[in-house]
């Protein structure tokens, strides 16, 4: 008996059409964020998600200095590098390098949600983020988009 069967749809480079998001970060909880974008760079989104294949979209973020984190985690949670250098560990608090750097902060949080490896990198590639209200994609034309989950915390304004 023969039955019937479907196959998977397998995205191909050349059929994604990619758009470009703004996203405007102030006042908003920093990984609730950094997850919904990690989503919209990889195409999760979209019905044509494939996953070895980058069918996501660009992402703008401006504001990025207005992020906040919620709770101690400003203080407690640590960020760590190493320079590959003996002695050359280095930690920092969340909330030092938030203030010091919003973009490098919010980058490191999207970074690690993203597939580590080459298609993560090319991901990656696609955000930019800009801690003032200035960017230089409005030839690109984004369109303003609101992250379903992210939280603002004391309101929009």
């Amino acid at each position: 008996m023969r039955t019937a069967s479907t196959s998977t749809y397998s995205a191909k480079p050349k059929e994604v059409e990619r758009r470009w998001l703004l996203v405007d970060g102030h006042r908003m909880v920093l990984g609730r964020l950094a997850a919904d974008i990690a989503a919209v760079l990889r195409g999760k989104h979209k019905a044509i998600f494939t996953r070895h294949i980058d069918t996501g979209d660009h992402v703008v973020v401006i504001n990025a200095a207005g992020l906040v984190l919620t709770g101690q985690k400003a203080a407690k949670t640590m960020r760590y590098r190493h320079s590959g250098y003996p002695g050359g560990f280095r930690e920092e608090p969340y909330g030092a390098l938030l203030a010091r750097d919003p973009a490098r902060a919010l980058r490191a949080c999207v970074r690690g949600m993203l597939p580590h490896g080459a298609l993560g990198r090319d991901m990656l590639r696609k955000l930019k983020v800009y801690a003032g209200a200035d960017h230089p994609h409005q030839a690109q034309g984004p369109v303003p988009y609101a992250p379903p989950h992210a939280r603002v915390i004391g309101g929009k304004s």
